[in-house]
C-alpha cells in the first residue's frame, strides 16, 4: 500500500487488494474501514503498487472531534503492518484530539459508524456486571422454558479468543424457541421480556422477536444485552438479527459450552455451523469492519412477521445521539400557547416529546405530564432530571409509525380518568400517512373521556427554512379532513409566521389547530 495522505476530506491510500485499516488517535484504535469497499476510487492507477487510490471520508460521527493534533497511525488488521504514522493537525485547534463522551470516557465507531463504549478499552472488574447478567438472563430464560445461548459477537468472541471483542460494544443472547409460527414466536417472546421486567431489567423492544436488557456496568455505563428470538420452519433457522438459513436442530440441541472473560456458558451443539451461517466461512479471521449482508428475501420475511416498531428509528437515534441534552430548558412557544389557552389542565400529553422539555415545563407548573417519543434517546437526559427533582412528569416510548405501539400507549393513557390535554408540535409534518393515521386513531381513544388535541405544523416553506429536513409542509384543509376521518371535530384554526422572515426572503407559515372527540 502506498501514496496514504490525512486531511479535512478523510484518509486517501492506494492498494491493489482489499484492505481493513485501523484508525488510531495517539495510540487507541477509533475507527476500521475497507478500502475499497468504503473508499472512493479516485485519480489514476499508481505504477507503483498497481491499485487506484480510494478516499476514505471521515464518518459523520467523527467529525465534530477533528480539531486539533494527534499522532495518527493507519495499520492493516490483523497483522499490524504500519501504513502511516505521524502527527497530523486537523481545523485550527493546537488541543489534542479526544474522541470522548460528555463525561470523558473513550469512545469508539462500530461496524454501524455509531459512536460506542467499546470493550477494548474495559477491565475485567467493569465488565464483570455484564457477566453477571448474562449469567442471570440466561438463567431467566431457562425458568420462563427457554434455553438460551451465547450469539452473535458474543458467540464469536468466546469461541474464537475466550473474551469479548475488543470493537464490539454489546453483548448478544439467542434462543430457539419450540414454536414454528411467528405469531407464537412472538407472544413468547413478549412473555420473555415481561418476566426480565419483573426481575428489575429495564428492557427496550427491537422487534416482535427481540428486545434490548439495558445493564450498568461498575462504572456506571449502560451496557446493551440483546435478546435475538429465533424458530426453526421448513427445514431453515430463522433468527432474529439477519439470519435464514438451512439448519437442522441438532446442531443447537443440546446445547454445548464455551468460556467468555473466565465463565462458562452455553452455545449452540455445532458453534462452527452457527458462525459460518453469522459471518460466513471466515469467521476466524477478525474483523473489526464486518458488515451483514442479508439477503432481500430474508430480510423481507423477517419485517413482515417481527418488525415494524423501529421503523425510521436509526435517523432519529442518530440525531439525538449528536445532540444528547437539549440547548436550553426554555418551553417553546407553542406549549405557552397551550398552557395560556387551555387554562386548567388537568393532564398533559406531549406527542413526539422529543428532548422533553416543553413536557418538563409543564410539569414544573403544577401539571401531571406524559412525553412520548419514538426514539427515548431523545428525552433519557431530560427525564433523569426531571425524577431527581421530583417533577410529576412521566416518560415513555411510542412509535406512532407502529400500529401496535401506538394503539398500546393510548390504551395505557385512556384508562387514566382525566379531561386531558394532547399536544403535538412540529409532529404531523414529521409523519407520513400511516403515521398520522395511527395518531389520530390513538388520539381519539385517548380523548374519550374529554380533552383536546392542539396541533401546530409546517403550512409553507420560506427562505428561513423553519423545521429543516425532518418536516413536509401540510395543507390545513387535509389536516382537518384526517381528523374528521377519526372522529376529531377541528374547534379552533389559525394561521403564524414562523419567525420574522431574513433579509432575503419570506418567513415559513404555520398552522395552529386544535380539535376534540366528537363521536
Amino acid at each position: 500500500m502506498t501514496g496514504v495522505r490525512v486531511d479535512e476530506r478523510g484518509i486517501r491510500a492506494v492498494s491493489l487488494r482489499e484492505v481493513v485499516l485501523d484508525v488510531a488517535f495517539d495510540g487507541r484504535r477509533i475507527w476500521s474501514f475497507w478500502l475499497h469497499r468504503d473508499g472512493v476510487r479516485e485519480g489514476l492507477r499508481s505504477l507503483t503498487s498497481g491499485g487506484f487510490g480510494h478516499l476514505v471520508a471521515w464518518p459523520p460521527a467523527l467529525t465534530k472531534f477533528l480539531d486539533g493534533r494527534t499522532r495518527l497511525t493507519l495499520s492493516v488488521h490483523g497483522s499490524g503492518q504500519l501504513a502511516f504514522d505521524g502527527e497530523v493537525r486537523l481545523g485550527t485547534s493546537e488541543a489534542r484530539i479526544a474522541v470522548v463522551d460528555s463525561e470523558g470516557s473513550p469512545l469508539a465507531l462500530d461496524k454501524s459508524l455509531r459512536r460506542v463504549k467499546t470493550f477494548e478499552n474495559r477491565t475485567p472488574e467493569q465488565v464483570a456486571p455484564l457477566m453477571n447478567a448474562i449469567a442471570e438472563v440466561l438463567g431467566a430464560l431457562r425458568s420462563a422454558g427457554v434455553d438460551g445461548f451465547l450469539a452473535y459477537g458474543t458467540l464469536l468472541g468466546a469461541v474464537r479468543n475466550q473474551a469479548l471483542i475488543g470493537h464490539d460494544s454489546d453483548a448478544d443472547l439467542g434462543y430457539v424457541s419450540d414454536h414454528e409460527h411467528p405469531i407464537d414466536v412472538m407472544l413468547e417472546s413478549f412473555r420473555l421480556q415481561r418476566a426480565l421486567c419483573d426481575m428489575g431489567y429495564p428492557t427496550t423492544r427491537y422487534s416482535g422477536a427481540a428486545f434490548k436488557v439495558d445493564v450498568r456496568e461498575a462504572d456506571g455505563s449502560v451496557r446493551g444485552l440483546d435478546v435475538f428470538g429465533g424458530f426453526l420452519m421448513s427445514g431453515h433457522l430463522h433468527l432474529m438479527g439477519e439470519i435464514r438459513t438451512p439448519f437442522e436442530r441438532e446442531w443447537i440441541f443440546p446445547l454445548g459450552t464455551a468460556t467468555l472473560e473466565g465463565h462458562e456458558f452455553p452455545v449452540p451443539a455445532d458453534a462452527d455451523r452457527f458462525l459460518v451461517a453469522t459471518y460466513g466461512p471466515h469467521w476466524r479471521t477478525p474483523d473489526p469492519a464486518f458488515k451483514f449482508t442479508t439477503p432481500r428475501s430474508t430480510h423481507r420475511r423477517l419485517n413482515g412477521w417481527f418488525r415494524g416498531i423501529r421503523v425510521s428509528r436509526g435517523n432519529w437515534d442518530a440525531r439525538y445521539s449528536a445532540h444528547p441534552t437539549p440547548p436550553d430548558l426554555e418551553p417553546s412557544d407553542f406549549a405557552r400557547w397551550v398552557f395560556e389557552r387551555e387554562g386548567t389542565i388537568d393532564e398533559l400529553v406531549d406527542l413526539g416529546c422529543g428532548w422533553g422539555v416543553d413536557a418538563r415545563w409543564m410539569a414544573t407548573q403544577g401539571i401531571t405530564s406524559f412525553g412520548l417519543d419514538h426514539a427515548p434517546k431523545a428525552f433519557e437526559h431530560v427525564a433523569r432530571e426531571c425524577a431527581e427533582a421530583g417533577l410529576p412528569v412521566r416518560f415513555m416510548p411510542m412509535n406512532l409509525l407502529e400500529l401496535r405501539s401506538a394503539l398500546s400507549a393510548a390504551a395505557m393513557l385512556a384508562a387514566r380518568p382525566a379531561d386531558r390535554v394532547l399536544m403535538g408540535r412540529h409532529l404531523v409534518d414529521a409523519l407520513d400517512q400511516r403515521g398520522r393515521d395511527h395518531l389520530f386513531r390513538s388520539a381519539g381513544l385517548m380523548l374519550r373521556g374529554g380533552g383536546r388535541l392542539c396541533l401546530e405544523f409546517l403550512t409553507e416553506r420560506g427562505t428561513d427554512q423553519a423545521g429543516g429536513p425532518y418536516l413536509h409542509t401540510l395543507a390545513p384543509k387535509r389536516i382537518r379532513a384526517e381528523l374528521a376521518h377519526a372522529g376529531l371535530r377541528v374547534v379552533h384554526r389559525e394561521l403564524l409566521l414562523a419567525s420574522n422572515g431574513t433579509s432575503a426572503g419570506s418567513a415559513s407559515q404555520l398552522c395552529r389547530m386544535v380539535a376534540q372527540w366528537d363521536r
